[in-house]
């Protein structure tokens, strides 16, 4: 594979592409912990809603460029009302609980949601075809290279910039940094922070529908899609570091390359290595690469 410059350009390129979709999704899960100090499991279950809404969408619209990415929208759309009652009727109650309280409600939303699913769409599994415009190869000169993850590759440091700006640089951003460092003291200057909550929560879940849909041309729809995204979600945001956007940026593409190259070089093995770079980051750094520790944030 080294000898060969075009495999090796197209492993690098599949690796970005899996980092990036993964980014989209993890994203939300570190702004929801980032703000609410909520570690939410349900997060994959709000990837799997996303993916089977692009779904419905997409066979109700048409194989189309404008049904594939009508479907996106939806599944932002739709994710994000379902997530507004979760955290305005249920959520918001366990704020000032304990941390095991809100890590079990998260669980049990997990199971509900998985059989709404099976309720609503059936067991069977389900695929997305790619937009059609973004169909077939492009020629990179040294290679050609499938269209459709390319634009994946492009797509993550798009969201990422968004999101950097709206974070850091908008008044939103201000707000909800501050709500995150003392939500005493911005409720106290008249801001509500219930709804700054509620906010970040929505924007979570919708950035984790987003991922759903678009991995779904790359992966089959089915029930049981939510358990190995959830779990590469929290590889990120370990390695990354818990709240951190630039930590999830990077983790992403880190496991995004331990993960391509991984298979090719270590083959079963490769898997392990995704959890022994995870034990080695706790080890070492323990919250994470970009994130804080308890005594830096006070």
């Amino acid at each position: 594979m080294f000898d060969n410059p075009a495999v090796l350009f197209i492993q690098l390129l599949n690796s970005i592409s899996f980092g990036m979709n993964l980014f989209i999704i993890a994203a939300g899960l570190t702004l929801v912990f980032g703000v609410l100090r909520i570690v939410n499991f349900a997060h994959g279950a709000f990837y799997m809603i996303g993916a089977y809404v692009a779904y419905s969408v997409l066979r109700t619209v048409g194989d189309t460029d404008l049904g594939f990415w009508a479907g996106v929208l939806g599944a932002a759309l739709v994710m994000g009302v379902v997530a507004f009652f979760i955290e305005r009727l249920l959520l918001n109650r366990l704020y000032d609980k304990d941390h095991m309280l809100q890590l079990l409600f998260t669980f049990a939303l997990v199971l509900v949601l998985k059989d709404l699913v099976k309720m609503i769409w059936g067991s069977d599994t389900h695929s997305i075809s790619a937009p059609p415009f973004f169909q077939g190869a492009l020629d990179l000169g040294i290679t050609r290279y499938p269209a459709y993850s390319l634009l994946l590759c492009v797509l993550g440091p798009l969201i990422a910039l968004a999101l950097w700006w709206a974070v850091e640089r908008s008044r939103w951003g201000r707000i909800v940094r501050a709500a995150r460092l003392d939500r005493e003291m911005l409720s106290a200057l008249g801001t509500d922070v219930k709804r700054v909550y509620s906010t970040v929560f929505v924007l979570g879940a919708m950035l984790a529908a987003i991922g759903g849909a678009l991995a779904a041309p790359s992966s089959a729809v089915d029930p049981g899609m939510d358990g190995l995204v959830i779990i590469n979600c929290f590889v990120v945001v370990i390695i990354g570091g818990m709240g951190s956007l630039l930590g999830s940026f990077i983790g992403a593409l880190i496991l995004g390359f331990v993960t391509v190259f991984g298979a090719l070089l270590l083959q079963e093995w490769a898997i392990v290595a995704v959890y022994v770079l995870m034990v080695a980051t706790l080890l070492i750094r323990p919250w994470g690469l970009f994130g804080q520790s308890d005594e830096d944030r006070h």
